[in-house]
């Protein structure tokens, strides 16, 4: 998502990793002073509002999204949160998903990191073909080689996971979180916010099918 700029009265910037205002890449949504409106704390739980805001930066509102600007425009990345750590450089998920969706054979994708024990985390993707494509060891071959090309070869996917539906939030975000730990045969968490529980059923199915395929 782009716009032109921030809001009146917003002293908004983007930081890299050492707090450091960045140009032309992606980092960190900061906010250097507070702002009308702004929220001034969490229900019955202040020292969960300062970690999660305030406590990276002395006075500085970390808004918990990756941002850049870039000639004058802004730009909306994604959740920070989600961040991987590929072999010492880290990137977000909507890097590898914008790629994946740029192919014409992709019309939904899911980055999540996995541990590694080499590289720290592994880049694996999940992706929702379009109709009249069809899921080949080719076509994941493919789409990982047509990421690497447009992000660099260390973000080359692991792996590629065809998925008939990803689970979405009821405003349709995808939800890495709960993809990753059913790759990681976890605990889902909170699923409130779920839309439709058989995008579950569809993931492990297809993992299922990857695990089987690959003999493990």
């Amino acid at each position: 998502m782009s716009l032109v700029g921030p809001s009146l009265g917003m002293a908004v910037d983007v930081f890299d990793a050492d707090g450091r205002p960045v140009r032309g890449r992606t980092g960190e949504l900061v906010c250097r002073r507070p702002w009308p409106g702004m929220t001034k704390g969490l229900y019955h739980d202040p020292d969960r509002y300062r970690a999660t805001y305030w406590d990276r930066w002395p006075g500085v509102w970390v808004h918990g999204d990756f941002a850049s600007i870039d000639d004058g425009q802004w730009f909306i990345h994604g959740r920070s949160d989600d961040t991987m750590n590929i072999a010492g450089k880290r990137v977000g998920p909507v890097e590898p998903e914008s790629a994946l969706v740029a192919h014409p054979a992709v019309v939904e994708a899911a980055a999540i990191g996995l541990p590694h024990e080499v590289t720290g985390e592994a880049l694996h993707v999940f992706v929702v073909v379009a109709p009249d494509a069809t899921p080949s060891p080719e076509l994941a071959q493919e789409l990982r080689l047509h990421v690497g090309a447009l992000l660099g070869a260390s973000f080359r996917p692991a792996s590629v996971t065809f998925v008939a539906m990803l689970p979405k939030t009821r405003s349709g975000k995808v939800m890495r979180r709960v993809v990753r730990a059913l790759a990681l045969d976890q605990d889902l968490g909170d699923l409130a916010s779920l839309d439709d529980a058989a995008a579950l059923d569809a993931v492990r199915r297809a993992l299922d099918v990857d695990r089987k395929s690959s003999g493990s």
